[in-house]
Protein backbone atom coordinates (compact mmCIF):
# COMPACT_ATOMS: atom_id res chain seq x y z
CA UNK A 1 0.00 0.00 0.00
CA UNK A 2 1.48 3.30 -1.24
CA UNK A 3 1.35 6.85 1.17
CA UNK A 4 -1.65 8.24 -1.22
CA UNK A 5 -3.67 5.18 -1.07
CA UNK A 6 -3.53 5.17 2.99
CA UNK A 7 -4.03 8.40 2.89
CA UNK A 8 -7.95 7.77 2.10
CA UNK A 9 -7.96 5.11 4.82
CA UNK A 10 -7.99 6.79 7.94
CA UNK A 11 -10.95 7.20 9.93
CA UNK A 12 -12.94 9.92 9.92
CA UNK A 13 -11.17 11.52 7.27
CA UNK A 14 -14.30 12.31 5.43
CA UNK A 15 -16.12 13.16 8.81
CA UNK A 16 -18.28 16.92 8.78
CA UNK A 17 -19.09 18.52 12.10
CA UNK A 18 -21.37 21.55 13.05
CA UNK A 19 -20.04 25.33 12.95
CA UNK A 20 -21.33 28.33 15.13
CA UNK A 21 -23.32 29.50 12.00
CA UNK A 22 -24.98 26.19 11.06
CA UNK A 23 -23.46 24.87 8.96
CA UNK A 24 -20.78 22.12 8.20
CA UNK A 25 -17.44 21.64 7.42
CA UNK A 26 -15.23 19.04 6.30
CA UNK A 27 -13.34 18.12 10.29
CA UNK A 28 -9.63 19.22 9.85
CA UNK A 29 -7.37 17.51 12.40
CA UNK A 30 -4.04 18.66 13.47
CA UNK A 31 -3.63 17.19 16.86
CA UNK A 32 -2.23 14.50 15.99
CA UNK A 33 0.97 15.18 18.03
CA UNK A 34 -1.54 14.32 21.39
CA UNK A 35 -3.54 11.18 19.37
CA UNK A 36 -4.06 9.93 16.08
CA UNK A 37 -6.77 8.92 14.14
CA UNK A 38 -7.03 4.88 13.92
CA UNK A 39 -6.41 3.56 10.24
CA UNK A 40 -9.11 1.37 8.86
CA UNK A 41 -7.05 -1.61 7.83
CA UNK A 42 -6.23 -1.89 11.35
CA UNK A 43 -10.02 -1.26 12.58
CA UNK A 44 -10.58 -3.85 10.08
CA UNK A 45 -7.96 -5.98 11.83
CA UNK A 46 -9.50 -5.50 15.14
CA UNK A 47 -13.08 -6.27 14.08
CA UNK A 48 -11.26 -9.66 12.08
CA UNK A 49 -9.56 -10.35 15.36
CA UNK A 50 -12.51 -10.57 17.82
CA UNK A 51 -14.19 -13.42 16.09
CA UNK A 52 -11.49 -15.46 17.49
CA UNK A 53 -10.47 -13.59 20.59
CA UNK A 54 -9.93 -15.60 23.46
CA UNK A 55 -7.34 -15.14 26.60
CA UNK A 56 -3.87 -15.41 26.19
CA UNK A 57 -1.62 -17.99 27.73
CA UNK A 58 -2.56 -21.45 29.58
CA UNK A 59 -5.92 -21.77 26.98
CA UNK A 60 -6.01 -25.33 25.59
CA UNK A 61 -8.73 -23.98 23.53
CA UNK A 62 -7.87 -23.20 19.41
CA UNK A 63 -9.01 -19.97 20.04
CA UNK A 64 -6.77 -19.27 23.16
CA UNK A 65 -3.91 -20.75 21.44
CA UNK A 66 -4.64 -18.34 18.49
CA UNK A 67 -4.66 -15.45 20.26
CA UNK A 68 -1.56 -16.53 22.11
CA UNK A 69 0.08 -16.92 18.92
CA UNK A 70 -0.88 -13.71 17.41
CA UNK A 71 -0.14 -12.20 20.23
CA UNK A 72 3.26 -13.21 20.66
CA UNK A 73 4.04 -12.69 17.18
CA UNK A 74 3.13 -8.86 17.10
CA UNK A 75 5.60 -8.84 19.82
CA UNK A 76 7.93 -9.88 18.01
CA UNK A 77 7.02 -7.53 15.25
CA UNK A 78 7.08 -4.32 17.34
CA UNK A 79 10.85 -5.35 18.59
CA UNK A 80 11.93 -5.72 15.17
CA UNK A 81 10.25 -2.24 14.67
CA UNK A 82 12.72 -0.77 16.99
CA UNK A 83 15.75 -3.14 16.10
CA UNK A 84 15.09 -5.04 19.58
CA UNK A 85 17.40 -8.58 20.08
CA UNK A 86 16.58 -11.15 22.40
CA UNK A 87 18.79 -9.13 25.14
CA UNK A 88 15.79 -6.81 25.47
CA UNK A 89 12.30 -7.19 26.60
CA UNK A 90 9.73 -6.05 25.40
CA UNK A 91 6.72 -4.89 27.99
CA UNK A 92 3.55 -3.85 27.10
CA UNK A 93 1.81 -1.15 29.21
CA UNK A 94 -0.85 1.02 28.98
CA UNK A 95 1.08 3.97 27.31
CA UNK A 96 4.25 5.95 27.80
CA UNK A 97 3.29 7.31 30.80
CA UNK A 98 2.83 4.14 32.81
CA UNK A 99 6.00 2.46 30.98
CA UNK A 100 8.46 5.18 32.17
CA UNK A 101 6.66 5.20 35.61
CA UNK A 102 7.22 1.01 35.31
CA UNK A 103 10.76 1.78 34.47
CA UNK A 104 11.33 4.93 37.00
CA UNK A 105 10.32 3.00 40.12
CA UNK A 106 12.46 -0.30 39.24
CA UNK A 107 15.27 1.79 38.62
CA UNK A 108 15.30 3.90 41.83
CA UNK A 109 14.52 0.37 43.65
CA UNK A 110 17.18 -0.88 42.23
CA UNK A 111 20.04 1.84 42.86
CA UNK A 112 19.01 2.13 46.23
CA UNK A 113 20.12 -1.82 46.53
CA UNK A 114 23.73 -1.14 44.73
CA UNK A 115 23.88 2.35 46.98
CA UNK A 116 23.22 3.86 49.72
CA UNK A 117 24.23 7.23 47.72
CA UNK A 118 21.09 8.49 45.96
CA UNK A 119 21.48 8.48 42.24
CA UNK A 120 21.57 11.01 39.70
CA UNK A 121 19.26 11.16 36.97
CA UNK A 122 19.83 14.18 34.08
CA UNK A 123 17.37 15.28 31.99
CA UNK A 124 16.22 18.30 30.19
CA UNK A 125 13.58 20.98 30.39
CA UNK A 126 12.34 20.09 27.21
CA UNK A 127 10.89 17.10 28.34
CA UNK A 128 7.21 16.00 28.67
CA UNK A 129 6.20 15.50 32.22
CA UNK A 130 5.83 11.60 31.86
CA UNK A 131 9.56 11.55 31.20
CA UNK A 132 10.72 13.99 34.70
CA UNK A 133 8.03 13.62 37.28
CA UNK A 134 8.66 9.63 37.51
CA UNK A 135 12.03 10.36 38.05
CA UNK A 136 11.71 12.61 41.18
CA UNK A 137 11.21 9.51 43.28
CA UNK A 138 14.00 7.10 41.81
CA UNK A 139 17.01 10.04 42.67
CA UNK A 140 18.64 13.36 42.27
CA UNK A 141 16.67 15.19 38.81
CA UNK A 142 19.36 17.71 37.35
CA UNK A 143 17.86 19.70 34.69
CA UNK A 144 20.08 20.02 31.13
CA UNK A 145 19.91 24.00 30.07
CA UNK A 146 18.18 25.32 27.14
CA UNK A 147 19.61 26.97 24.07
CA UNK A 148 17.88 30.54 23.24
CA UNK A 149 15.93 28.40 20.45
CA UNK A 150 14.85 26.10 22.78
CA UNK A 151 17.01 23.14 21.79
CA UNK A 152 18.98 21.11 24.37
CA UNK A 153 21.88 23.00 25.33
CA UNK A 154 24.64 20.75 24.14
CA UNK A 155 27.58 22.65 26.28
CA UNK A 156 25.45 22.18 29.77
CA UNK A 157 24.91 18.23 29.00
CA UNK A 158 28.39 17.67 28.48
CA UNK A 159 29.36 19.76 31.51
CA UNK A 160 26.61 18.15 33.51
CA UNK A 161 28.49 14.88 32.78
CA UNK A 162 31.54 15.50 33.57
CA UNK A 163 30.36 17.27 36.48
CA UNK A 164 28.49 14.03 37.37
CA UNK A 165 30.54 11.33 36.32
CA UNK A 166 30.32 8.69 38.07
CA UNK A 167 27.41 9.93 40.27
CA UNK A 168 25.20 9.67 37.40
CA UNK A 169 22.85 6.43 36.68
CA UNK A 170 20.59 7.37 33.95
CA UNK A 171 20.09 10.14 31.09
CA UNK A 172 16.09 10.51 30.37
CA UNK A 173 16.17 12.54 27.23
CA UNK A 174 12.82 12.80 24.74
CA UNK A 175 13.34 11.43 21.22
CA UNK A 176 11.52 14.47 20.12
CA UNK A 177 9.95 17.13 21.32
CA UNK A 178 5.76 17.19 21.60
CA UNK A 179 6.17 21.12 21.82
CA UNK A 180 8.54 22.26 18.72
CA UNK A 181 8.79 19.52 17.06
CA UNK A 182 13.01 19.38 17.52
CA UNK A 183 14.50 16.18 17.08
CA UNK A 184 17.17 15.57 19.55
CA UNK A 185 20.33 13.05 18.98
CA UNK A 186 19.51 10.75 20.82
CA UNK A 187 22.65 7.98 20.13
CA UNK A 188 25.46 10.96 20.14
CA UNK A 189 23.64 11.19 24.09
CA UNK A 190 23.69 7.45 24.49
CA UNK A 191 27.38 7.41 23.72
CA UNK A 192 27.99 10.05 26.15
CA UNK A 193 25.96 8.75 29.06
CA UNK A 194 27.62 4.67 28.64
CA UNK A 195 30.91 7.04 28.70
CA UNK A 196 30.45 8.07 32.24
CA UNK A 197 28.63 4.62 33.49
CA UNK A 198 25.15 5.61 33.11
CA UNK A 199 22.25 4.44 31.16
CA UNK A 200 19.75 6.10 28.74
CA UNK A 201 16.16 6.14 28.34
CA UNK A 202 14.40 7.40 25.32
CA UNK A 203 10.38 9.06 25.63
CA UNK A 204 9.92 8.25 22.07
CA UNK A 205 6.12 8.55 21.88
CA UNK A 206 6.43 11.45 19.40
CA UNK A 207 9.37 10.46 17.35
CA UNK A 208 8.10 6.71 16.42
CA UNK A 209 5.25 7.65 13.77
CA UNK A 210 7.70 9.73 12.11
CA UNK A 211 10.92 8.60 11.84
CA UNK A 212 12.50 5.36 11.78
CA UNK A 213 14.38 4.46 15.32
CA UNK A 214 16.93 1.51 16.29
CA UNK A 215 18.16 1.01 19.11
CA UNK A 216 20.86 -0.57 18.18
CA UNK A 217 22.65 -4.02 20.17
CA UNK A 218 23.75 -3.57 23.16
CA UNK A 219 27.63 -3.80 22.75
CA UNK A 220 27.26 -0.94 20.69
CA UNK A 221 28.04 2.46 22.61
CA UNK A 222 25.48 4.75 20.70
CA UNK A 223 22.81 1.30 22.75
CA UNK A 224 19.56 3.30 23.78
CA UNK A 225 19.00 0.71 26.86
CA UNK A 226 15.53 1.63 27.49
CA UNK A 227 12.49 3.53 24.89
CA UNK A 228 8.96 4.02 25.76
CA UNK A 229 6.28 4.85 23.05
CA UNK A 230 2.58 4.64 22.66
CA UNK A 231 0.05 3.05 20.18
CA UNK A 232 -2.11 5.78 20.08
CA UNK A 233 0.22 8.04 18.15
CA UNK A 234 0.66 5.08 15.80
CA UNK A 235 -2.50 5.10 14.06
CA UNK A 236 -3.78 2.46 15.82
CA UNK A 237 -5.59 4.22 19.50
CA UNK A 238 -6.84 0.66 21.06
CA UNK A 239 -4.97 1.61 24.61
CA UNK A 240 -1.38 -0.04 24.67
CA UNK A 241 1.99 1.39 25.38
CA UNK A 242 5.46 -0.32 25.06
CA UNK A 243 8.73 -0.35 26.93
CA UNK A 244 11.36 -2.03 25.28
CA UNK A 245 14.26 -2.33 28.38
CA UNK A 246 17.57 -3.81 29.56
CA UNK A 247 15.88 -7.00 31.02
CA UNK A 248 18.38 -6.60 34.37
CA UNK A 249 16.64 -3.93 35.85
CA UNK A 250 13.60 -6.63 36.51
CA UNK A 251 15.21 -9.07 37.31
CA UNK A 252 15.84 -7.91 41.14
CA UNK A 253 12.85 -7.91 43.50
CA UNK A 254 9.24 -8.73 43.13
CA UNK A 255 7.42 -7.18 40.07
CA UNK A 256 5.63 -4.10 40.55
CA UNK A 257 1.78 -5.86 40.33
CA UNK A 258 1.47 -9.25 41.20
CA UNK A 259 -1.41 -11.55 40.47
CA UNK A 260 -3.22 -13.62 37.00
CA UNK A 261 -0.11 -14.12 35.24
CA UNK A 262 3.12 -12.74 36.94
CA UNK A 263 3.97 -16.54 38.59
CA UNK A 264 4.44 -20.15 38.43
CA UNK A 265 3.39 -21.01 41.28
CA UNK A 266 1.94 -20.01 44.66
CA UNK A 267 2.19 -21.24 48.09
CA UNK A 268 0.28 -20.21 51.42
CA UNK A 269 3.97 -18.95 52.01
CA UNK A 270 6.03 -18.18 48.73
CA UNK A 271 5.25 -17.30 45.31
CA UNK A 272 7.52 -17.72 42.31
CA UNK A 273 7.68 -15.24 39.82
CA UNK A 274 7.77 -15.81 36.24
CA UNK A 275 10.03 -14.72 33.83
CA UNK A 276 9.86 -11.55 31.55
CA UNK A 277 7.96 -10.31 29.87
CA UNK A 278 5.14 -11.86 31.68
CA UNK A 279 6.18 -10.99 35.26
CA UNK A 280 5.91 -7.38 34.31
CA UNK A 281 2.15 -8.13 32.53
CA UNK A 282 0.07 -8.83 35.36
CA UNK A 283 -3.59 -9.86 34.81
CA UNK A 284 -5.14 -10.20 31.63
CA UNK A 285 -3.19 -7.73 28.36
CA UNK A 286 -4.81 -5.53 26.10
CA UNK A 287 -4.27 -8.26 23.49
CA UNK A 288 -6.37 -6.37 20.96
CA UNK A 289 -4.13 -2.85 21.45
CA UNK A 290 -1.27 -5.37 20.77
CA UNK A 291 -2.56 -6.83 17.90
CA UNK A 292 -3.56 -3.11 16.26
CA UNK A 293 0.03 -1.68 16.64
CA UNK A 294 1.60 -4.36 15.31
CA UNK A 295 -1.08 -4.14 12.02
CA UNK A 296 -0.06 -0.05 12.00
CA UNK A 297 3.28 -1.45 12.42
CA UNK A 298 3.08 -3.37 9.48
CA UNK A 299 1.11 -0.15 7.55
CA UNK A 300 4.16 2.03 8.35
CA UNK A 301 6.82 -0.60 7.09
CA UNK A 302 4.80 -1.09 4.09
CA UNK A 303 4.67 3.06 3.31
CA UNK A 304 7.89 3.24 4.04
CA UNK A 305 10.06 6.17 6.36
CA UNK A 306 11.22 7.51 3.52
CA UNK A 307 7.19 9.08 2.19
CA UNK A 308 6.28 9.32 5.07
CA UNK A 309 9.30 11.87 6.18
CA UNK A 310 8.70 13.50 2.34
CA UNK A 311 5.16 14.17 2.43
CA UNK A 312 5.29 15.62 6.43
CA UNK A 313 8.39 17.45 5.57
CA UNK A 314 6.66 19.31 2.55
CA UNK A 315 3.54 20.02 4.78
CA UNK A 316 5.77 21.80 7.48
CA UNK A 317 7.87 23.70 5.11
CA UNK A 318 4.30 24.51 3.49
CA UNK A 319 3.13 25.97 6.87
CA UNK A 320 6.04 27.62 8.06
CA UNK A 321 6.20 29.07 4.65
CA UNK A 322 2.54 30.05 4.75
CA UNK A 323 3.17 31.68 8.83
CA UNK A 324 6.36 33.60 7.46
CA UNK A 325 3.81 36.05 5.63
CA UNK A 326 2.23 36.42 8.81
CA UNK A 327 3.47 38.89 10.57
CA UNK A 328 1.16 38.75 13.45
CA UNK A 329 1.53 34.68 13.87
CA UNK A 330 4.23 33.90 16.10
CA UNK A 331 5.89 31.29 16.09
CA UNK A 332 8.05 28.72 18.95
CA UNK A 333 11.72 27.19 18.22
CA UNK A 334 12.72 27.04 14.79
CA UNK A 335 10.86 29.06 12.05
CA UNK A 336 12.92 28.09 8.96
CA UNK A 337 11.19 26.45 6.04
CA UNK A 338 14.42 25.02 4.84
CA UNK A 339 15.15 23.08 8.14
CA UNK A 340 11.92 21.14 8.11
CA UNK A 341 13.35 17.95 6.79
CA UNK A 342 15.28 18.25 10.03
CA UNK A 343 12.43 18.01 13.06
CA UNK A 344 9.02 16.67 13.36
CA UNK A 345 5.90 18.34 12.03
CA UNK A 346 4.66 19.91 15.26
CA UNK A 347 4.61 23.66 15.43
CA UNK A 348 3.84 25.65 18.13
CA UNK A 349 2.08 29.33 17.63
CA UNK A 350 0.11 32.34 19.12
CA UNK A 351 -1.72 34.64 17.55
CA UNK A 352 -0.15 38.44 18.93
CA UNK A 353 -1.82 39.81 21.67
CA UNK A 354 -4.41 37.30 21.36
CA UNK A 355 -4.85 34.32 24.14
CA UNK A 356 -4.03 30.95 23.01
CA UNK A 357 -7.29 29.53 24.63
CA UNK A 358 -9.35 31.84 22.32
CA UNK A 359 -7.39 31.17 19.45
CA UNK A 360 -8.44 27.29 19.50
CA UNK A 361 -11.70 27.76 20.39
CA UNK A 362 -12.07 29.94 17.41
CA UNK A 363 -10.91 27.91 14.94
CA UNK A 364 -12.68 25.16 16.19
CA UNK A 365 -16.61 26.66 16.37
CA UNK A 366 -15.77 29.01 13.61
CA UNK A 367 -13.28 26.61 10.96
CA UNK A 368 -13.62 23.29 12.61
CA UNK A 369 -10.00 22.78 12.78
CA UNK A 370 -8.88 20.72 16.38
CA UNK A 371 -6.26 21.93 17.67
CA UNK A 372 -4.39 21.92 21.03
CA UNK A 373 -3.58 24.82 23.00
CA UNK A 374 -2.05 25.10 26.14
CA UNK A 375 1.27 23.81 27.57
CA UNK A 376 1.12 20.17 26.11
CA UNK A 377 2.22 18.52 29.32
CA UNK A 378 5.78 20.50 29.33
CA UNK A 379 5.15 23.59 31.44
CA UNK A 380 8.92 24.36 32.06
CA UNK A 381 9.74 23.78 28.64
CA UNK A 382 6.84 26.11 26.99
CA UNK A 383 7.16 28.85 30.21
CA UNK A 384 10.74 29.15 29.32
CA UNK A 385 9.66 29.83 25.30
CA UNK A 386 7.25 32.16 26.18
CA UNK A 387 9.84 34.14 28.71
CA UNK A 388 7.82 33.45 31.49
CA UNK A 389 9.31 34.90 34.59
CA UNK A 390 8.84 33.32 38.30
CA UNK A 391 7.15 36.66 39.19
CA UNK A 392 4.70 35.55 36.52
CA UNK A 393 4.51 32.12 36.92
CA UNK A 394 3.89 32.51 40.92
CA UNK A 395 0.61 34.55 40.00
CA UNK A 396 -0.46 31.72 37.42
CA UNK A 397 0.38 29.21 40.54
CA UNK A 398 -1.64 30.81 42.71
CA UNK A 399 -4.40 31.74 40.36
CA UNK A 400 -4.44 28.01 39.98
CA UNK A 401 -5.01 26.71 43.58
CA UNK A 402 -8.24 28.88 42.86
CA UNK A 403 -9.31 26.75 40.50
CA UNK A 404 -8.90 29.86 38.15
CA UNK A 405 -7.01 28.61 34.74
CA UNK A 406 -7.89 31.62 32.32
CA UNK A 407 -4.67 32.84 32.91
CA UNK A 408 -2.44 30.02 31.90
CA UNK A 409 0.58 30.55 29.21
CA UNK A 410 0.40 28.25 26.33
CA UNK A 411 0.20 28.28 22.58
CA UNK A 412 -1.29 26.73 19.92
CA UNK A 413 0.06 23.53 18.54
CA UNK A 414 -0.52 22.18 15.13
CA UNK A 415 0.71 18.78 14.04
CA UNK A 416 0.80 16.78 10.84
CA UNK A 417 0.09 13.58 10.33
CA UNK A 418 0.22 11.22 7.32
CA UNK A 419 -3.43 11.88 5.80
CA UNK A 420 -2.92 16.36 5.92
CA UNK A 421 -3.11 18.27 3.22
CA UNK A 422 -2.34 21.61 1.96
CA UNK A 423 -5.33 22.41 1.49
CA UNK A 424 -6.02 21.95 5.22
CA UNK A 425 -3.19 24.35 6.06
CA UNK A 426 -4.51 26.90 4.03
CA UNK A 427 -7.72 26.72 5.62
CA UNK A 428 -5.88 26.84 9.06
CA UNK A 429 -4.17 30.07 7.53
CA UNK A 430 -7.50 31.56 5.99
CA UNK A 431 -8.56 31.45 9.53
CA UNK A 432 -5.75 32.43 11.42
CA UNK A 433 -6.45 35.70 9.38
CA UNK A 434 -9.92 36.17 10.29
CA UNK A 435 -8.72 36.13 13.85
CA UNK A 436 -6.05 38.47 13.44
CA UNK A 437 -8.36 40.87 11.38
CA UNK A 438 -10.98 40.22 14.35
CA UNK A 439 -13.49 39.17 11.33
CA UNK A 440 -14.44 35.96 13.66
CA UNK A 441 -18.34 36.08 14.17
CA UNK A 442 -18.64 34.57 17.67
CA UNK A 443 -18.95 36.48 20.99
CA UNK A 444 -16.77 34.16 23.26
CA UNK A 445 -16.83 33.89 27.11
CA UNK A 446 -14.24 31.54 29.51
CA UNK A 447 -15.12 29.07 31.82
CA UNK A 448 -12.49 29.91 34.03
CA UNK A 449 -12.29 26.66 36.18
CA UNK A 450 -11.82 24.71 32.89
CA UNK A 451 -9.55 27.82 31.23
CA UNK A 452 -11.63 27.48 27.99
CA UNK A 453 -13.30 29.71 25.54
CA UNK A 454 -16.85 28.92 23.86
CA UNK A 455 -19.56 30.77 22.03
CA UNK A 456 -22.12 32.83 24.38
CA UNK A 457 -25.68 31.90 23.42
Amino acid sequence: MTLKELQSKVAGHDLLVPLLNGSKQPYVYFDNASSTPTLIPVQETVKEFSDWYSNVHRGAGFKSQLSSWVFEESRRIIAEFVGADSTSCVIFCKNTTEAINKLARRFGYMAQLQSTEEPIILTSIMEHHSNELPWRKAGKVVHIGLNPDGTISQKDFDAKLNSYKGKAKLVAISAASNVTGYINPIHEYARKAHAIGAQIVIDAAQLVPHRPIDIKVKQNPEHLDYIAFSAHKMYAPYGVGVLVADPSVFECGDPEYVGGGTVDIVSLESAYWKDLPEREEAGTPDIVGVVALAKAIKLINEIGFDDIIDHETELTAYALSKFKQMPEIIVYGDSDPENARNRLGVIALNVKDLGHALTAAILSYEGGIGVRNGCFCAHPYVKCLLGVDETAASKVEAAILTRDRSQIPGTVRISFGIYNTKEEIDHLCDMLQIIVNKEYKGEYLIDKERGEYYPKG
